[in-house]
């Protein structure tokens, strides 16, 4: 692991790994995102979503070894798309990586995710690189549900994107602060940075048994948030602003002479 974000080296990105009582699971993941990144310069942002579990005392002492290593912490769960935006708002690179919390998106699968914004002459319009997850090591029920969903998903949204269920996705920190935020809309980034007139590109990524821990999720409630937000997504595309600002011009700063007439005024508050 390359020297922390306080160093001479440029931080390539933010890992933002959201959290929700997987304490058994951070150790794992921790010593997997050190590996997998020990020559590039990063910082790990770790959000606990309201756990009730070990999660953040487990954390917090793998910090104590790790100066790349962060904490961001909700006072109760707010669900895994305000822990995404959490530790996005919280990222200092201009790359955000991000993957589950379970362990089932190996760590290993960073630097081919992060690759596409690095290589020499990407298009400069890339805003999201989708892992799209190969083999998959859920049950039957869970992965027909997910096929389902996902073919329903594409039809209504167009988003050239087979899987967007998978957690490792990478992206830019600020084409995702254009992003309107609401909950789940974790499931919908392919769509929603494609609508804002950026490019994606998918790279297909392996996908493992959870190490510890059971699902915060079941098929059921997938299904019924899912259809309510599909709704709601094509409603915020169709409505979305189709024209992107371009400043010309020279740009200045006003300056202020010395003198009483033209100087700022000293405003005291209470």
């Amino acid at each position: 692991m390359r020297a922390p974000p306080s160093s001479a080296l440029p931080l390539v990105a933010s890992i933002v790994v959201p959290m929700k009582n997987e304490a058994e699971n951070v150790e794992l993941l921790v010593n997997e995102i050190e590996q997998a990144c020990r020559d590039v310069c990063i910082e790990a942002i770790f959000v606990d979503d309201g756990s009730t579990d070990a999660t953040r005392a487990r954390i917090l002492a793998a910090m104590a070894s790790r100066p790349w290593l962060r904490l961001v912490v909700h006072g109760r769960s707010g669900g895994q798309s305000a822990a995404v935006h959490s530790g996005v708002l919280a990222a200092r690179a201009a790359l955000v990586c991000t993957l589950d919390g379970d362990g089932q998106n190996p760590p290993s699968e960073i630097p081919h995710l992060l690759a596409p914004f690095l290589v020499p002459g990407r298009p400069e319009m890339l805003g999201l690189v989708a892992g799209q997850r190969v083999n998959r090591a859920d049950t039957l029920s869970k992965r027909i549900a997910s096929r389902i969903a996902n073919a329903i998903r594409a039809r209504v949204l167009s988003d050239a994107t087979r899987d967007t269920g998978c957690g490792l996705k990478a992206f830019r920190r600020d084409v995702f602060l254009e992003l309107p935020y609401f909950n789940h809309m974790h499931r919908y980034l392919p769509a929603l940075v494609a609508a804002q007139g950026f490019t994606l590109a998918h790279v297909d990524v392996a996908h493992r048994s959870r190490h510890a821990g059971v699902s915060n999720y079941t098929n059921l409630q997938r299904a019924l948030v899912g259809l309510h937000d599909l709704v709601g997504v094509a409603w915020l595309i169709r409505r979305r602003k189709i024209v992107r600002p371009e400043e010309q011009g020279v740009r200045s700063c006003m300056t202020f002479s010395s003198s009483s007439e033209s100087s700022p005024r000293r405003i005291s508050l209470g």
